[in-house]
């Protein structure tokens, strides 16, 4: 049996960062992963993601800004293969940058799937055969995975979820996306942007409904106007796959509606990867959801076993994960760590128009007491923005109206996943809207409208 100070299990986010850090600090650490490095993130989530976003970014263009900027085309074809390919290539480039991290950083890799045998001990049961680990201390970061609805069958061709969506090399004629938060939003700008026919149905009141309320009707607004269909208040009752459709019943507050479309994406929520671990061995608490119950240190209930990323289902971002897994390897170690506060976790979602937040919405900040201000700036205003023809959306800080500090923030723009953390990092240094205001802000850059906003705040915005 081999012998560890610390073993992971997952190689995605959370997971390498957390053996990474545990090696820094003079572990002798092994990680622990049944698939591929990087996790979902790397491989078929965020990152390719990302690349596939950016040919859409260049495809919309040309196809419905062309006369703005002079292009014409008498035959304008668009490959989507090709951009599948490059978002291949972006992943494979950075699994490898995991790998070589790994290596330098003397982490040993097991290739297998993990399930405990004791509270100390683990079986990685690999292609090759079984193999016995040991370790003081064993962290569990094993994501999580899509939820399926019941009654429906995903098929990976008609009725796919995100994994199957982002390695097709063809595209549908059109897409009926069940669910409109991050994934169903990020998809929907990809297909939209390629002429596919685009439908998505959400069962809550709004889209994007973990977001500020009117960060919701901004962007239903927009993406209405580019020619996605928005059905909210809505449930997905029935799935019937054909030979060349599929047929969805969805319950509208108008009455069932049938809809036809080629396929059926799946984006609705997560459930964690905890059940296949072997878990009861060891007496960890799960919650009534199966996700991993633990403090605010990353420890389960059970010493020497801890628990970070996705299947905490605290909040499911790479970049959560991974400063859960920094967090955990301190701690780990005896080295002093922040405490994690999630509501200011940076949230970001890059459909057109992106939309990234932190903290609390305008309705949180007044539900928990708090005499508030709006600082609220447009990127029509905006010399850059109108520069990029890309001037939609806006910037809104929520702010505590006695003590100037800041609740929340909310953007909905171009690029505004890249302008957010100037605002996080001032309000983790206790800045307030005024000293924001006192910052110069290079002229014309987009980041101007952050400056306009904190001026706002007080009715000081020059430009409003």
């Amino acid at each position: 049996m081999s012998a560890f100070d610390v073993i992971v299990i997952g190689a995605g986010p959370a997971g390498y960062v957390a053996a990474i850090r545990a090696a820094q600090l003079g572990k002798n650490v092994a990680i622990v992963e049944k698939e591929y490095l990087g996790g979902v993130c790397l491989n078929v989530g965020c990152v390719p993601s990302k690349s596939l976003l950016k040919n859409a970014e260049v495809a919309y263009t040309l196809r419905n800004q062309g006369k703005d900027f002079g292009f014409s085309f008498d035959n304008l074809k668009l490959d989507y293969g090709a951009a599948v390919k490059r978002s291949r290539q972006v992943s494979k480039r950075l699994t490898k940058g995991v790998d070589f991290l790994l290596r330098k950083n003397n982490i040993a890799l097991f290739t297998g799937s993990a399930v405990f045998t004791s509270p100390k001990t683990l079986q990685v049961r690999g292609k090759e055969g079984n193999e016995d680990l040991q370790a003081d201390h064993i962290i569990i970061a094993t994501g999580a995975s899509p939820f399926i609805i019941p009654g429906i069958k995903v098929d990976g061709k008609q009725v796919v979820t995100y994994k199957e969506a982002i390695l097709q090399e063809s595209l549908p004629k059109s897409v009926l996306i069940v669910g409109a938060g991050a994934i169903g939003m990020e998809f929907a700008t990809i297909w939209n942007s390629y002429g596919v026919k685009v439908t998505v149905v959400e069962m809550l009141d709004r889209i994007m409904p973990n977001e500020d309320q009117e960060i919701s009707s901004e962007l239903n607004k927009a993406i209405n106007k580019q020619g996605i269909t928005t059905l909210v208040k809505s449930k997905v009752t029935k799935v019937e796959t054909l030979k060349t459709k599929v047929n969805v019943l969805v319950e509208t507050p108008d009455g069932e509606e049938k809809i036809s479309a080629d396929q059926v994406l799946l984006a609705t929520s997560f459930v964690p990867n905890s059940q296949e671990l072997d878990l009861e061995k060891t007496g960890v608490n799960l919650d009534r959801h199966g996700f991993v119950e633990i403090d605010k240190g990353m420890a389960t209930n059970v010493p020497g076993i801890w628990a970070i990323g996705d299947v905490t289902g605290k909040l499911m971002l790479a970049h959560v994960g991974m400063t859960m897994g920094v967090v955990c390897a301190e701690n780990i170690a005896g080295v002093s760590f922040t405490e994690i506060n999630y509501q200011n976790m940076p949230r970001a979602t890059y459909c057109h128009p992106q939309v990234a937040s932190f903290g609390l919405t305008e309705q949180q900040a007044k539900d928990a007491g708090h005499e508030i201000a709006i600082g609220k700036f447009n990127f029509q205003a905006n010399g850059k923005a109108l520069g990029l023809n890309d001037y939609a959306g806006w910037v809104k800080l929520v702010v505590d109206k006695k003590y100037g500090e800041i609740l929340g923030a909310h953007l909905i723009g171009p690029e505004v996943t890249e302008l957010l953390p100037e605002l996080t990092l001032a309000q983790q240094m206790e800045l307030t809207p005024t000293e924001i205001g006192h910052n110069v802000h290079a002229h014309p850059t987009l980041s101007e409208v952050l400056h306009e906003a904190a001026k706002a705040v007080t009715g000081q915005a020059i430009h409003a």
